[in-house]
């Protein structure tokens, strides 16, 4: 944090709390923007709802395809939250402060957005309860033995657990948002959604054990959801797919997307808000080399991933990735190797990590790759199986493309409403990095 000694507790609240309950013009533009683009994605699946799935431009025996790989991708996103929040938090990584916060809201909306597409997939959306664990009324139970159905258990553990985690965190801010309004109405709400929070020596005990109890328990998940997610692939003797080197592949995989979106999203709100003293350089910068470390995971996973099918000396496996980078999907595996292996690699060099625009335009690079790599994952491998005789190209129709764009409208259309109803910056922790009022200028000379 800059100019500490400029920052006071009372200043704190005013600047954070500042952009709350008061849409900007600028804001207000955004918001309509982002809703018109979400409109457009609910026609896409209000038409394919009313068509059928023969919509998308599924073309067997290719039936995973855009909406599987945003799944994908949109559970990636939500690791970073939890990385950052939780085990940063154990080893008290003092930068995490100004970034987590925000973190931990992209992780409740990227999960909710990735929950949007197993039921678009479905095709019919009347018979989604059937992907549930429970008997339905044919008597009929899932299948336990299926990945797909390790997701729902997974995927609904990592949600329940990181919005606990969050809401809790969040109850000193919401105390300080709750003091900080006149309007009695508004004083009311945030008073039950904070339980009432004084901020008593009691209060403050009870609340450091319990979050340090949740980062703990959040932190398994950052391994273990994505690794569930991993064997949706893993399990499958697809050629391509069957490998014990998914789960710590797209562990990595997602971290590194993770933080390259809170990049993204954290730049542009610290420009708007105006919040410099307590979100800089110094924050984006551990995250940018956050983004290398996995970065370089990720690419030895690359290389690893080819060097197991070439010495498998098995022809379908190696045939899947000569066809990857010579085939036609080439384009698209280029596009991922370009985007999350070599135009990061300019954040070795601090003028660009240290700028923001170099920063904000990378990060956006690697999300574009990143959801190539899961779209190269999974589109070469169907579309290059066994038989020569069933090869085909899968390309993607305009219905599942604006469902795909929807989806990042929804995401964005929470995130756009959580900045204007609670603080994206943890207040009561930038407050500990100050120091107390209490002291003089005599105990400072001592």
């Amino acid at each position: 944090m800059q100019n500490e000694n400029a920052v006071t507790y009372g200043l704190v609240n005013k600047e954070v709390i500042r952009p709350l309950f008061k849409p900007s013009l600028a804001w207000a533009a955004i918001f309509a923007v982002d809703l018109m683009i979400l409109a457009f994605g609910v026609y896409c699946w209000s038409y394919q709802l009313e068509w059928g799935m023969g919509v998308a431009g599924y073309t067997p025996p290719v039936f995973w395809g855009v909406y599987i790989t945003t799944f994908v991708f949109w559970v990636g996103i939500g690791h970073a939250g939890t990385l950052i929040s939780a085990i940063l938090y154990l080893f008290r990584a003092r930068f995490r402060t100004g970034v987590y916060r925000a973190a931990e809201a992209m992780t409740i909306f990227a999960v909710l957005s990735a929950g949007l597409f197993p039921n678009i997939h479905v095709g019919r959306l009347w018979y989604v309860y059937f992907l549930f664990p429970y008997p339905n009324q044919r008597l009929l139970w899932p299948n336990f033995k299926s990945p797909l159905v390790w997701d729902v258990f997974a995927i609904s553990t990592y949600l329940t657990i990181s919005s606990v985690f969050f809401f809790v965190g969040l109850i000193p801010d919401i105390a300080a948002v709750r003091d900080s309004n006149r309007n009695p109405i508004i004083k009311k709400v945030y008073n039950m959604l904070c339980f009432g929070w004084r901020g008593t020596d009691t209060q403050w005990r009870h609340y450091m054990a319990a979050y340090g109890f949740f980062a703990a328990l959040c932190t398994p998940l950052v391994v273990s959801v994505h690794s569930v997610v991993s064997w949706d692939f893993a399990m499958a003797q697809t050629a391509g797919w069957h490998s014990t080197i998914f789960p710590p592949y797209f562990v990595a995989g997602a971290i590194f997307s993770g933080c390259a979106m809170v990049i993204t999203l954290l730049i542009p709100i610290t420009k708007i808000f105006k919040w410099e003293n307590y979100l800089n350089i110094l924050h984006f910068e551990a995250m940018a080399k956050l983004c290398l470390l996995t970065g370089f995971i990720l690419t030895y996973s690359y290389g690893i991933e080819h060097f197991i099918g070439w010495y498998s000396d098995n022809p379908y496996e190696w045939g899947i990735f000569v066809d990857r980078a010579t085939g036609q999907y080439d384009w698209i595996f280029f596009m991922m190797v370009a985007c999350n292996c070599v135009i990061p690699l300019v954040w070795w060099f601090k003028k660009v990590r240290t700028n923001l625009w170099g920063l904000w335009l990378v990060s956006i690079v690697i999300n574009i790759g990143m959801w190539f790599e899961r779209y190269n994952i999974i589109a070469s491998s169907l579309s290059h199986q066994f038989d020569p005789g069933s090869w085909v190209l899968y390309v993607p129709s305009w219905v599942e493309m604006g469902i795909m764009v929807g989806s990042f409208a929804w995401f964005f259309m929470w995130f756009l409403l959580f900045v204007k109803l609670m603080p994206a910056i943890a207040i009561a922790e930038i407050k500990e990095m100050i120091k107390p009022p209490l002291s003089t200028d005599t105990e400072e000379a001592a």
